[in-house]
């Protein structure tokens, strides 16, 4: 039997529609059960804080439970990699912070994997600053009071981070590679016991995470001198950048939600709409902006191309101080 011509092609063209069908379907009912969203930081800090409230957003919206999944260590590298080697299927995802991801490839001579080419990026969230902030008895009011008395005194600055290569050291690292001063690094596990240790004078300097110290600086605990983002940060309008003094000088903490590579791009565009909604919200622009956090949607490409930009400007840096893992 002779079988149409027009008949088959009907029949191989709905054949061929069959996976894409399957995969809009598959996309429609997730999620079916709950969510991780991994940390590479411990719980309070401001990335947790960040996950937590587009956590329950998502929960509310989608109707499953976003789980916070806290795995601090090696610089949040046991956190990326439990999202990489995770099934990709939309129910493990990363909160990812940079510099921190973005440094690591640099920092890290063995890691298992590549970020950039094992996470797939789904959205940004926030963009903050870091505040450099110095301990009260410090005579420098300024930036450039900073500079001249930390030149004036070498080997008298110790310059507190949460631990190598996270955001606070990189900033500080940057800054040094700007302005010729030179400042002895002190990581600390965590940023509360650095500022603390700022707070008592064991350290003089510390380029704190916004969402982390502004309490602290509002209280008048610290000195702030500058924010390190490009602009002025509405949280703290007031106090300058610090690129308003050294040219050039940029260092933003950057947010986003990445899943493992090959996860489906219908389920990636599902999130990444339900979290520019939550980004759009008075409310939650609100919360994150009394944390000092700007709000950064746009689309998975639009992040893809920033976390490779990132890696590669912090890269850089990691090769000017010639800075090692702990």
């Amino acid at each position: 039997m002779k079988f149409p011509r027009r008949k088959f092609l009907h029949l191989a063209a709905g054949a061929a529609a069959l996976p894409a069908v399957a995969r809009i379907a598959h996309a429609q009912a997730y999620p079916s059960r709950p969510v991780r969203i991994v940390i590479g930081f411990p719980a309070g800090g401001g990335a947790d804080i960040v996950a937590r409230l587009i956590g329950q957003w998502l929960s509310e919206r989608l109707g499953q439970p976003f789980v916070i999944d806290n795995r601090p260590g090696a610089g949040s590298n046991i956190a990326a990699e439990a999202v990489v080697r995770a099934p990709p299927d939309g129910y493990t995802l990363l909160l990812i912070t940079m510099p921190a991801n973005a440094v690591n490839g640099a920092l890290y001579d063995k890691l298992s994997f590549n970020f950039v080419r094992d996470i797939a990026p789904v959205a940004s969230l926030t963009r903050d600053p870091n505040v450099m902030e110095v301990n009260l008895a410090l005579p420098v009011k300024t930036v450039p009071e900073f500079i001249a008395y930390a030149k004036a005194n070498p080997g008298k600055i110790n310059m507190a981070s949460s631990g190598i290569g996270a955001a606070q050291h990189v900033a500080g690292e940057l800054f040094k590679t700007k302005t010729g001063v030179q400042m002895n690094h002190v990581p600390y596990r965590g940023a509360t016991p650095a500022l603390t240790d700022l707070m008592s004078g064991q350290v003089q300097v510390f380029f704190d995470v916004m969402t982390s110290s502004i309490e602290h600086i509002k209280a008048g605990r610290v000195r702030a001198l500058a924010v390190t983002t490009s602009v002025r940060s509405p949280a703290l309008p007031d106090l300058p950048t610090v690129a308003e003094f050294v040219p050039g000088y940029e260092a933003s903490n950057i947010r986003g939600v990445g899943a493992p590579r090959n996860t489906p791009v219908e389920i990636i565009d599902k999130l990444n709409s339900e979290i520019n909604a939550a980004l759009a919200d008075p409310t939650i622009k609100a919360k994150l902006a009394n944390l000092g956090a700007s709000v950064l949607a746009g689309s998975p490409a639009e992040f893809g191309k920033l976390i490779v930009d990132e890696t590669e400007k912090w890269a850089e840096v990691v090769k000017a101080g010639n800075l090692k893992p702990e």
